[in-house]
């Protein structure tokens, strides 16, 4: 049994680690941080937790949480972790940061896009990149891990693979994607009052979105190349999910029998990447409330573009479940431990 603290617990995405967290037999939370809250019981903030958990809300005092835990969770703004994160604090404790301090190997690209100093880039290089169907060993031994982006997920998964084998024309690939809004949090924001968001669907970040830079770095790595993609992000009203399409110009001579099989190469034993049957299309609702990933692809022939389509519950694999995973990962658990999330429906 391990002890984990949970920085920025009140949060949707902390709130969602701390359901996941509950149910796993290898961790016991010690520390609900939560700097808006503090002494305020944790139920009183989420209803839903009365009579299952006791504890009051703490102040977000990494250095004495180091302390007490084995693992710590910082589900908190860009910056927050980069400002007091030092050697001392690594030296006795793992972290898993849900914010994008430390996915992004380049320190100008992170402080272009997020208009932030980073305060602490010498544990950039050391951080790995949490996405675990790709880079699972480098996590296994990792301090400092870099819980991928909800969009950059969904998109880099669904892609992957033929970026990877080298199917696609990368200079082609376009990214439209949709989420719910628990995406943008749980902040007062006029933009997402009931009001703004039901019946209605917009475009925002258009060209401009933060996940953009952290997409084109992943599928670089993946292809070999530079790559620099389209990204275009859109707001739909529904509490949780990410819809995912990407388009890319087949190369030359490729069929669909062989991107079907780098899908197969690279899924056929993932856990929670789903390749759907020909003809299924992955809708978020049979993804909701689990870690899963459903992904399919359908090729254009008459354009001779692939049309790859993901969809994922953008708080469980988009970031409480992947984070978790990551944390199985790091302390030698079943992968799935804590994860094994049946979608709920409806």
């Amino acid at each position: 049994m391990i002890k984990a603290g949970i920085i920025g617990a009140t949060g949707y995405a902390g709130q969602e680690l701390v359901r996941i967290l509950l149910g796993h037999k290898e961790v016991e939370i010690k520390w609900y941080g939560s700097r808006s809250y503090i002494d305020k019981k944790y139920y009183e903030v989420y209803q839903n937790m009365f009579e299952i958990i006791e504890d009051i809300c703490l102040d977000d005092n990494i250095v004495e949480l180091a302390n007490q835990v084995d693992v710590i969770f910082t589900a908190t703004p860009q910056g927050f972790l980069a400002s007091i994160l030092n050697e001392e604090i690594l030296s006795k404790v793992k972290i898993v940061d849900l914010s994008a301090d430390y996915r992004i190997k380049d320190v100008a690209t992170y402080e272009e896009w997020y208009k932030i100093e980073h305060k602490s880039p010498q544990f950039i290089e050391e951080a790995v990149y949490g996405l675990c169907e790709v880079n699972r060993e480098d996590i296994k031994k990792a301090r400092l891990v870099a819980n991928p982006g909800c969009y950059t997920t969904c998109s880099i998964l669904t892609i992957y693979p033929l970026a990877k084998e080298g199917l696609i024309d990368m200079s082609s690939i376009i990214v439209d994607a949709k989420s719910g809004t628990s995406g943008a949090g749980r902040g007062a924001k006029t933009d997402n009052l009931f009001c703004e968001v039901n019946e209605n669907m917009k475009a925002y970040g258009v060209a401009s979105h933060r996940h953009t830079p952290e997409i084109e770095e992943q599928l670089g790595y993946a292809s070999g190349e530079q790559v620099v993609l389209n990204f275009t992000p859109h707001l739909v009203p529904m509490n949780r999910g990410i819809l995912a399409t990407a388009y890319a110009n087949l190369k030359d001579g490729v069929t669909e029998e062989m991107v079907k099989a780098a899908y197969d190469k690279y899924y056929k034993e993932e856990k929670f990447v789903r390749v759907l049957e020909k003809g299924m299309m992955p809708q978020t609702k049979w993804v909701e409330g689990s870690n899963y990933v459903d992904i399919n692809f359908v090729v254009d022939k008459r354009t001779n573009r692939v049309i790859m389509m993901g969809a994922i519950d953008n708080l469980v694999k988009g970031a409480a479940g992947q984070a978790v995973q990551n944390m199985n990962l790091m302390f030698g658990f079943k992968e799935s431990e804590g994860l094994e999330l049946v979608p709920m429906f409806p």
